[in-house]
């Protein structure tokens, strides 16, 4: 910001260190205008110690001195905290976890995603996938105990394995229009 802060006309100048809670009235390109608690409107640049875009309705921290005002801190924020990089980003914590959590949610976008581990678990109430195309290779047991299957396939479905068995306690219903064996 080229300038960083610069007290309406309607304000008179201020030449003690004030520091109190503002309301954003509106985000501007250099920073924001505030209503101090005195009901004055300055405008604030934003100095913050974390990257974050304040919208209108915000209550931010504000310190002044004469003319010059800045955010220094968000007391109720409904904008957005933003951190972005240049370059490959690596996130590690050396003896712990990263956990991450989001009161609404949480959303991972990339034109690639890749999870890697050596054991992925993945505990939810319910999982919903759409995708174009998939494809799964196993080395060795895929099991699914579910209380019901349903699986509809709208072209032509294909299984093949060197043995197969099919075990109902009760009834097993084959229907079609013609049903080939051997």
């Amino acid at each position: 910001m080229s300038e960083l802060a610069r007290v309406l006309p309607t304000v008179a100048a201020r030449s003690e260190l004030q520091l109190g809670p503002a309301h954003v009235l509106e985000v501007l390109p250099t920073g924001v205008r505030v209503r101090l608690e005195s009901g004055q409107m300055v405008e604030a640049g934003l100095a913050l110690a974390a990257p974050y875009t304040p919208c209108a309705e915000d209550v931010v921290l504000v310190i002044a001195h004469g003319e010059r005002s800045w955010v220094i801190g968000v007391i109720d924020g409904r904008g957005t905290s933003a951190l972005r990089f240049q370059g490959d980003v690596e996130l590690h914590a050396v003896g712990g976890t990263v956990k991450i959590h989001g009161d609404r949610g949480l959303k991972l976008s990339g034109p690639q995603v890749e999870l890697t581990g050596t054991e992925i678990r993945l505990i939810a109430d319910s999982v919903v996938q759409k995708m174009q195309t998939l494809y799964q290779r196993v080395r060795e047991l895929v099991s699914v105990h579910a209380k019901r299957s349903h699986t509809i396939v709208d072209e032509s479905a294909f299984s093949k394995a060197k043995s197969q068995t099919m075990l109902t306690e009760e009834a097993m219903c084959i229907n079609g229009k013609e049903i080939h064996l051997g």
